[in-house]
């Protein structure tokens, strides 16, 4: 497993969204299948919206998953995990923990804001990666 850190200098769930779409459209375009989880379903339907306006020349094949899984490249998840684990998993969960299949996903990706209680989760969650062994990369992205 690998597990990357996009920490942004920026606070709210705008920027974060926005580096979640761009993170999908990529994997995507790498023809990766990807998971996109998050415990706020309110907040996961703003990123739904988004992944269909987020670029002018973008396509994000998406759906939510649902019992009976998912088709879609890019699945949507704010409950119970799918049965598979993606190739690469987006948390956009605020937990101290890494979100379910984690471990059995080939990368996750952590996208975490200025906001000073996610960046404590985000700082546990990091720890947490390292005593499963991995040893995560950090990437700070400026505002634009």
């Amino acid at each position: 497993m690998r597990a990357d850190f996009y920490v942004l200098t920026e606070a709210g769930p705008a920027a974060r969204l926005k580096v979640a779409c761009r993170l999908a459209e990529k994997a995507y375009l790498a023809g990766q299948r990807v998971l996109i989880w998050h415990t706020d379903r309110e907040e996961l339907e703003r990123l739904d919206e988004l992944l269909w306006t987020f670029a002018d020349t973008s396509f994000v094949p998406h759906e939510w998953l649902t019992g009976d899984g998912g088709t879609a490249p890019v699945l949507l998840a704010a409950g119970q995990p799918p049965a598979e684990p993606p190739q690469v998993l987006i948390n956009l969960a605020p937990s101290d923990g890494p979100p379910p299949l984690a471990a059995a996903a080939e990368r996750v990706i952590e996208i975490i804001d200025a906001e000073a209680a996610h960046r404590a989760a985000g700082r546990a969650r990091f720890r947490a990666y390292r005593q499963l062994g991995c040893e995560p990369t950090t990437h700070t992205l400026r505002s634009p």
